[in-house]
Order: C-alpha cells, then structure tokens, then sequence
C-alpha cells in the first residue's frame, strides 16, 4: 500500500507545473516544522551550538531548512521528468571537467556528498550528462517505501546498494568497474566508525568514502547540489582528493576521514539552511565506540571485490 502510495504521489507531481510544486513544498514545509515537534526541536537543539547561534535566530534558519526538506521531497517524487533534454532548466553543474579528469583514470570515483540540498538529483545531474552513477544508501524502515525509493531513482539511472547489507560486494564491483560510487558521508557512523569532531562535537563517522578510496586506489570527490536564490540547482564539485599512504593504514583512513569531514562540515555552515539538522548525527556516545583499530562493515565486502 505504501508503495502504491508514493508511486501515486510521483505521478501527480509529474503532472504539476514546477512552480505549482515548489509553492506546495513551501506550505509542506512549514506544516511539517509546526506539527512535528520533536524533530523541530532536535534540529534547534543541534543547531544552536554547532553554529553558535541564540534561540531565535536558530529557529528561523531550522524553519528554513524545513522548507527545503518540503520542497526537497517533492522534487525526488518529480524525478521521472527529469531527462536529458530538460534538466539543464533545473541543474547547472560547477567544474563537471573535474569528474570527467577522474572517471578517465579507470579506477571509479568515490563521490563524498550528504544531506545537502535535494541529494537525489546531485545522481541526475551525472547521470544525464552521461556518466556511470551507483550510490550506497540506508534501507528505509518501512521496506515498502524503500522499493518506491529504489524505483525512482531508476528513472534517472542510478543503482542503489544497500548500507549494511551483503549488497556491499556489489557496490564495490562496481567502484572497480569504473563506475561512481556515492557515498552520503554526514549520517552516524555507529561505534564501528571513527570518533571524529563534527559541528563541534564527537560523533561516529562513517569510514567508508577512506576505505574504498585506499582498496582501489580510487580518487575522492566532494561533490554537493545546493539551491539557489532563483530556484536552480547547483552542483558543487570540489578538488581531487587522494589517500594518502603513510605505511600506517588505520592511521591513514583515520586521517583522511578527517580530511573529508572537514569539507562536509564547510558545506553546512556555508549553506545552513540545506541540512537535515533534525537527524541524529550524534547518536552514537564516544563510551560505545569499539576500541582499537578501526572497523569498517565495509571490509570484507570490498577485499572479496577487490579478489
């Protein structure tokens, strides 16, 4: 039922105009920040001290962001529109030369990204110009939702692997293929990742962008969509980044997710009012994080890929 639901809703919002659907995207925003407490609250409450703001001005800029998660949703149910001949109305893409430069050298590309901006259309915006895109991404809690999820994406071409699931083998085969593999770098890492300092606070970060990347030899690109004052998209593709090998590999991938945690972080405070601030980024406590070196659920999938 669920399912049918959202293929429903995609359907009307495929047949409205755009800006018919972004003025809804506003009142579902701003629904959503006053009827959904606990999850505005959150958002002010991790807001406050990761940007250092007061109470008020915190609130204005959570409601904003509520907004774009309005309009955000309802432009993913309008992806099946998007194709090569119209979504240039919608997406200009900065330095698209520098993901070109790096699928040309043969080992794939780990794309860094978050949840900045309407993430799903950052694969679009490759997509349509041609490029090999997969992803790995976080199985929904409601599975049904997941296959609508799963379904839209393929309209605009992108192969999702599961986080977390044997499906990680795959994600690797394709990285080793050539593809582009993303990577949405700004969720709790759980007491498997890397305690690193995020938006000022401890928080377990996700490892796996330095793993695969360091496997495969495979250059990092931060790579970000971020809406502009006029309605367009933009996407924000950064400089080359590289693992670097020191002989010390837990040292290294420990570095080098620092490295790009620091680039995430510029992007949310550049850009405020793009996050989900509401997630639970800081979940997992420093006291539950596994001792030692450094795991990664990751590991044994891209080292049998890598075979």
């Amino acid at each position: 039922m669920t399912y049918k639901f959202v293929m429903a809703l995609s359907w009307l919002c495929c047949r409205l105009p755009y800006s018919l659907l972004m003025g809804a995207g506003w009142v579902l925003g701003n629904l959503y920040y006053l009827l959904i407490k606990k999850e505005r609250e959150r958002a002010v409450e991790q807001m406050r001290p990761a940007l250092g703001l007061g109470e008020a001005e915190a609130r204005r800029l959570v409601r904003l962001s509520f907004i774009n998660l309005g309009r955000n949703v309802l432009e993913i149910l309008y992806m099946p529109r998007l194709n090569r001949k119209n979504f240039r109305d919608f997406i200009e893409i900065d330095h698209l030369e520098r993901m070109q430069e790096a699928i040309a050298e043969g080992h794939g590309v780990v794309v860094l990204t978050g949840h900045i901006g309407t993430w799903e259309w950052l694969s679009a915006a490759f997509t349509m110009n041609d490029l090999p895109v997969t992803a790995i991404a976080k199985p929904q809690p409601n599975m049904q939702f997941t296959y609508a999820l799963d379904d839209l994406r393929k309209t605009i071409e992108v192969q999702i692997f599961s986080r977390g699931t044997s499906e990680l083998m795959a994600a690797a085969r394709a990285l080793k293929a050539g593809k582009i593999l993303g990577f949405l770098a700004d969720q709790d890492g759980g007491p498997g990742g890397a305690l690193v300092d995020f938006l000022g606070r401890p928080a377990a970060t996700p490892m796996g962008p330095a793993v695969f990347a360091r496997k495969f030899g495979a250059p990092v690109l931060p790579a970000f969509i971020l809406r502009q004052p006029n309605g367009k998209h933009k996407v924000v593709i950064g400089e080359i980044m590289r693992y670097e090998d020191t002989g010390d590999p837990d040292k290294d991938l420990y570095d080098f997710t620092v490295r790009m945690t620091r680039i995430v972080e510029d992007i949310i405070r550049e850009n405020p009012t793009q996050w989900l601030w509401f997630q639970k980024r800081w979940n997992t406590k420093p006291e539950e994080m596994k001792s030692g070196k450094h795991h990664v659920t990751a590991g044994k999938a891209v080292e049998e890929a890598r075979a």
